[in-house]
């Protein structure tokens, strides 16, 4: 009879931020997760940052105009776990659909972009913050770590993600399927509708290409999913009469097989949630052509070294001095250390 291999809807909410408002942000999202299920979907994801919206006036404010929207940006901050997370989990068990939804993550006096990963129980299963933002994004977000390379088994499939330009990262890419991933969140912001930026031209082809491409080199289901920039976030920026700078719109999303065929879309500029339906086995004839992290690698000439461990900023020794313990390590990795330590020293 031989093995069953799930089946699954999968969706892409192309839609907009109440930009810079947490609440009702979240209160759409809710809306958005519930209409999903109600379609039968099995997995919704949404945007990157789409709580409390996409720091857009990095891009075509000063560092000095930005700083009042940074504020407010930073005052509708995620934190996680948190009231924002406990609701879209809530939201999540009730539509009977897995989430992965973008948020700007508050922790401490840092933000970080972030995808959340919410399972159909409404349980958190993890995050994954942005390993390194783009160009000015540096100047508001901090960087993930090796900790936020994680993949989740659920019971359609092994799900992971990355996060825009994060895609041209190869080794990024890589270690997700060395990680076994079989359904792939892509998020990215709306940057087609920063009509002023030279780059706005290119960028849905850039995702487009960064979508299929790592659909067929990980073999897996790709759910590339963009923002759409709303109303709310043209005159919270002051360009309601300067659409040549920034206006309603963009976005490109699409859901993409295994070959790198788009399933779903693409959907560009309009509000709307893309369904595809999906099935793990048709990853079977991808991988016999090409299993990238089994009969097609060649660990004897490339090989990827990967350090997936958290690299907090202090650490604390005990009064003896004979070892460092990491502040928020687990008793695992402490475990892992000491006997690494005495493997070395044989």
């Amino acid at each position: 009879m031989g093995d069953d291999f799930p089946k699954a809807t999968v969706a892409a909410a192309h839609v907009s931020s109440e930009f810079l408002d947490r609440e009702a942000t979240v209160d759409k999202a809710i809306d958005t997760i519930e209409e999903a299920g109600d379609n039968g979907a099995d997995l919704i994801a949404f945007p990157e940052s789409y709580v409390p919206g996409y720091p857009h006036w990095i891009w075509t404010h000063t560092p000095t105009e930005g700083a009042l929207l940074f504020k407010e940006w930073y005052e509708n901050g995620v934190e996680i776990p948190g009231e924002s997370v406990d609701r879209l989990g809530d939201a999540a068990q009730k539509a009977g659909t897995h989430v992965v939804i973008g948020v700007a993550e508050r922790d401490g006096g840092t933000m970080y972009n972030t995808l959340v990963f919410i399972d159909d129980e409404g349980e958190l299963l993890g995050t994954h913050r942005k390993i390194q933002p783009t160009h000015v994004e540096r100047s508001v977000w901090g960087r993930g770590d090796g900790s936020d390379l994680q993949t989740f088994d659920t019971d359609i499939g092994t799900i992971g993600g990355l996060i825009c330009w994060e895609h041209t990262m190869d080794l990024a890419r890589y270690a997700m399927t060395c990680l076994g991933e079989q359904i792939h969140i892509a998020a990215w912001p709306a940057i087609s509708a920063i009509a002023h930026n030279p780059h706005s031209e290119i960028f849905d082809n850039v995702s487009e290409s960064a979508a299929r491409h790592h659909a067929l080199s990980s073999q897996s289901f790709v759910v590339n999913v963009q923002s759409r920039v709303g109303e709310s976030a043209v005159k919270k920026m002051g360009f309601e009469d300067d659409p040549d700078m920034f206006h309603e719109g963009g976005g490109w999303s699409a859901i993409v097989g295994p070959e790198g065929r788009i399933l779903a879309g693409p959907n560009t500029d309009d509000e709307e949630i893309l369904y595809a339906d999906i099935d793990l086995s048709d990853i079977i004839m991808s991988n016999y052509a090409v299993d990238s992290v089994g009969h097609y690698a060649r660990p004897d000439i490339l090989r990827l070294l990967m350090d997936r461990s958290e690299q907090p900023v202090y650490e604390e020794r005990d009064l003896s001095g004979s070892q460092s313990v990491a502040a928020n390590a687990s008793e695992d990795e402490t475990e892992m250390a000491e006997q690494q330590e005495a493997s070395d020293q044989e």
